[in-house]
Order: structure tokens, then sequence, then C-alpha cells
């Protein structure tokens, strides 16, 4: 079956007679959602379902559930996290793994109720002074050890619960002092600095399936083009930090970006990622998204096709437990 190299969104809780045609048509990859998609735990399951029964087959269903701010499902259906940073540093460098693993395995357990099966997580960029605020509490520390090991643990929890990760932001967001959504970052640090910093973590976890890029320029390595449109950068990434697996584009309506979105995708596609994302739900724009961005085929294909093989059933689970055991963990932080 031909699909687009594209994740798409939906408006809203109940998916709408035209997107149904639409999405039968183009055959995105997959599918992605945000807090104005969820309501309640059945109708959540029910959209997820029409997603899948638009297109004819099990695509795969995203979502940004990192705790904190970035948090798509919450009370009072769903439990609420503290953010990444904030819980890194209430447990502690010796058992804040440990803790990360636990919470991603109970957030995996939500998703997988209401039909998702991949995260857009971790975010193993790396907070700095500098961080803007949108992104540092999303992080998990300041030094390349710890923020790996966590990446690697909350990798872990999700898999382990059946949900695919997806690491972001590659190759390191830490350094951007505005917020990406609105402008575009210019890292000016040195390149030795960023290979031995922000490059670190993805390289140590350049095995995962899935990452997300960066909408920011590294002056060091490109001084034109944000790494999401630039060969040199996509080289970097697949060479020197080592990832083979399957490369999506932040969203491609974020204003870091220039140009309409047919030349947004058509750049990021021609520079090597391997499929566009188009959060929004705008049925117009989602159009020229699926024309720009054409078939997914070649090397994009295999790559996508064997992310999708990384889906596991859940591991058993005992999901009282593991509350308890996060619970202990954080102090009598208790959450949810």
């Amino acid at each position: 079956m031909r699909m687009s190299a594209a994740i798409l969104g939906c408006l809203g809780p109940r998916l709408r007679a035209d997107e149904r045609t639409f999405f039968a048509e183009a055959q995105p990859w997959g599918f992605i959602l945000f807090a104005r998609n969820f309501e309640t735990p059945d109708q959540a399951r029910r959209l997820t379902d029409s997603l899948r029964e638009a297109v004819g087959r099990d695509a795969p269903v995203l979502v940004d559930q990192e705790g904190g701010r970035v948090q798509r499902i919450g009370p009072p259906h769903w439990r609420q996290y503290m953010p990444p940073l904030d819980q890194m540093l209430a447990t502690g460098p010796e058992t804040a793994p440990r803790a990360m693993y636990l919470r991603s395995r109970l957030i995996a357990d939500e998703l997988r109720a209401i039909g998702i099966d991949v995260n857009c997580a971790p975010t193993a960029d790396i907070a700095e002074a500098c961080t803007h605020a949108f992104l540092k509490n999303r992080c998990y520390g300041m030094d390349v050890a710890t923020v790996t090991k966590a990446a690697r643990a909350v990798a872990d929890g999700l898999a382990d619960g059946g949900v695919l990760p997806v690491m972001k932001h590659m190759p390191g967001h830490g350094r951007a002092f505005v917020d990406s959504h609105l402008h575009l970052p210019v890292v000016e640090d040195h390149a030795d600095v960023l290979r031995a910093q922000d490059f670190a973590p993805f390289k140590a976890l350049n095995d995962l399936p899935m990452a997300m890029t960066a909408h920011i320029v590294y002056t060091a390595f490109d001084t034109e083009n944000p790494a999401t449109r630039s060969p040199k950068m996509i080289r970097l990434i697949r060479e020197e930090i080592g990832f083979g697996g399957l490369l999506m584009t932040d969203d491609i309506s974020m204003q870091a970006l220039s140009g309409d979105l047919s030349t947004r995708c058509r750049a990021s596609l021609a520079a090597g990622c391997d499929l566009t994302l188009h959060c929004n739900g705008d049925l117009a724009e989602m159009r020229q998204v699926v024309e720009a961005s054409g078939a997914l085929e070649g090397v994009a294909l295999l790559r996508a096709e064997a992310a999708l093989t990384a889906r596991t059933t859940p591991k058993p689970i005992d999901i009282a437990a593991v509350q308890a055991e996060l619970t202990a963990l954080l102090q009598g932080k208790v959450y949810g």
C-alpha cells in the first residue's frame, strides 16, 4: 500500500467525515494527537480506532506525553506528572533513572489503553543556563551522563509498555535561547563543544527506532540551514552520531522554518529526513503537506518498516506496585 511520507493530526475529539475521506486517500504513515483530541478514555479509544479504520491498517498513533507542561492527556482521567527536570531533582542522581523508568512505564500503560503506540520522548537535550523556558524543565539534566541515563530509562520504560519512543530533538536543542515554535534559534558554539556535550546523548542512544529533528542552525556545521533541512546536519546525524532509525521532522509548521509548507516539506526530505510532521490538523495545510511530501519509499520506507517491527506486546505490569515504588522514590511527593 502506498503511504505518504507524512504524519498528520486531526482537529477535534472525533474524526470528521472530510478528514476520514482525506486520510483514506492520502494514506499518511501515521497520526499525532494533542490535548484538543482528548475528552475521556472511551472517546480517545474510539478516535484512535477511527484513524486506523480510515487508512485501513494498523497505523502508528503518536503523542507528546512527556509530563509537566508537555502532557496531552491529564486529570481527571489520567495521571498528572511532574516536569521531567523537577522529578530528576526530586529523586536525586542515584534513583532518578529508576524513577524515570517507572514513570514512563505508567505513561505507556495509559497510552496503550487508548490506542496510542508511539510517544515523542525521551528528550535527550542537555539543559544549559541559556536554555529557553519552553524547553528547560522538559530536559533531564545539565550533563551528558545524567541525561543519557535518564533518556535510556525513559525509552526502556516506554518500550516495555509496548510504546515506541521517539528521541528528540536531534542533534540537541539545549543551547537554543529562543523558542523554535516562534523563532529560528542559532547556536554558534564550537563543533568540539557540541560533539562532546549536546550530541553525546544522541550518539549513546543511536540504537533507538525513531528520532525527531531540531529546527536549529548550528553555525559550526551549516551557517544557513536549520538541522531539519540541512543535508550537512542530517549526514552528521546518520554518520557521526550513527543514528540509523526513522527520522521525522519536528512540526513542519513551526515558525523557526521559513518558506511555505510545500517548500519546508521538500527541503526537509531532500536533506535526508524520512517523514514530515504536521500537527495542527488544518485540512488545507495537510493537503499541501501530503502533496509536497510524496510517497514513503526507498530507504525511508525500510526504516519505517523497521521501526514498526519494534512495536511489541507490553510486558506484564503490576500498576499498583509501580506507582507505589515511584511514590517512594519521590519521597512523598505524590501525584496522580
